[in-house]
């Protein structure tokens, strides 16, 4: 079938019942971005637990999507009575039925973390069959290879684990991590996250990568430490979970930390250096990956 998709921009303090009046009047879907997409003026989002809300972008493109039988402009005169404003300036442009499957596959393309590791879904072949190659597709749970921040981490696993490590994967997502670092050699691998389906989407992917690794909710893991504990989620949680984390590296062991926005590496360092010779190891697109050793009890 069909759409056809509605575009203009709006302020901050009526974006949100735009896309309610929209909605309202008979959109299949609303989705609002900053208008300043793609310029200086962009301002990314990047919202954390237990912060005030982020001010919303000072002026939002609204794109709400109809299917091709519905009067549109009569829809838009609704939602702007609704509205009691006038129907602002916009564009009104068809969008070609599709395979969405298909079109949804085709944005996930092998990927390449370095020479020895690959992460690939399962509809496409490696491009490297001689590679370590990770099978997975996006799902439930975040965690598909595609992140900066994920994509440091499974470097640092890739330039790093030997067949003697231990590996602890804190705030598992989709499992990519572990599983990476399985197939990369480690001897035992375990993931935990707060979240029941990324363990349930972690266990599936174990077993669709052939590996063993154990996946459990934070209090069900078992006691024990690793020889190295990573953990990509967000720079407040960090701090936080900074004892906790610290009691799973054995001393010497090595904890990788990522989900860290350049203005926030210092402070996540700062929290434990108590227990770590910390220091940044990589960056990409605004993000840091800290890396440190364990010092001695």
């Amino acid at each position: 079938m069909p759409y056809h998709a509605l575009c203009f921009d709006a302020p901050a303090l009526s974006a949100e019942r735009w896309a309610d009046a929209l909605l309202a009047a008979g959109a299949l879907s609303v989705d609002l971005a900053d208008a300043c997409a793609g310029t200086p003026s962009e301002r990314p989002q990047y919202g954390e637990p237990d912060h005030s809300p982020l001010p919303p972008w000072p002026v939002s493109r609204i794109a709400a999507l109809f299917d091709a039988t519905r009067d549109v402009p009569a829809a838009l005169a609704a939602a702007a009575s609704w509205m009691d404003e006038p129907a602002p300036p916009h564009s009104l442009t068809p969008v070609a039925d599709a395979d969405w499957v298909r079109e949804t596959q085709a944005q996930f393309v092998p990927q390449r973390v370095n020479e020895r590791l690959w992460i690939v879904p399962s509809w496409r072949e490696p491009v490297d069959p001689g590679a370590v190659n990770v099978r997975l597709d996006p799902g439930w749970a975040f965690g598909t290879g595609s992140h900066p921040t994920t994509r440091l981490c499974l470097r640092w696993l890739a330039e790093n684990v030997d067949a003697q490590a231990s590996v602890l994967d804190y705030g598992c997502g989709s499992g990519i991590l572990a599983i990476a670092a399985a197939k990369l050699g480690a001897r035992r691998v375990a993931g935990v996250d707060v979240d029941p389906q990324a363990i349930a989407a972690s266990r599936a992917n174990a077993v669709a990568n052939g590996v063993a690794a154990e996946f459990a909710l934070p209090d069900e893991l078992a006691a024990g430490q690793f020889d190295v504990v990573v953990a990509n989620i967000l720079a407040q949680p960090l701090e936080l979970l900074a004892p906790l984390l610290a009691q799973r590296v054995r001393s010497a062991g090595r904890v990788v930390l990522s989900g860290i926005l350049e203005a926030q590496a210092q402070d996540v360092a700062a929290a434990y250096r108590r227990w770590f010779n910390i220091v940044p190891w990589g960056s990409a697109e605004g993000w840091v990956t800290l890396a440190g050793v364990r010092f001695a009890p």
